[in-house]
């Protein structure tokens, strides 16, 4: 963890090796405790698949599947 500073035109200043490791684009997200960075890729493809690093692989068809049922499943209670 680092400690860093917001200077006079808001600016943060995020240390090299955390920009050489998460790169310099980030989203801002607001906490209940705080304020969260959260580390953009310049291609979302690469990104979701870093972000799915050691997820278990589900094929599409069970997402469908899945999906369906629980489509069915709800229409089945709003009746």
């Amino acid at each position: 963890m680092s400690t860093v500073n917001v200077d006079s035109r808001g600016r943060v200043y995020i240390p090299k090796e955390m920009r050489e490791e998460f790169g310099d684009k980030f989203k801002i997200i607001k906490t209940d405790s705080g304020i969260k960075l959260i580390p953009l890729d310049d291609d979302p493809v690469k990104g979701l698949r870093k972000a799915m690093q050691g997820a278990e692989e589900i094929e599409l068809d069970e997402i469908d599947q899945s999906v369906e049922e629980k489509a069915r499943k709800e229409v089945k209670d709003d009746i």
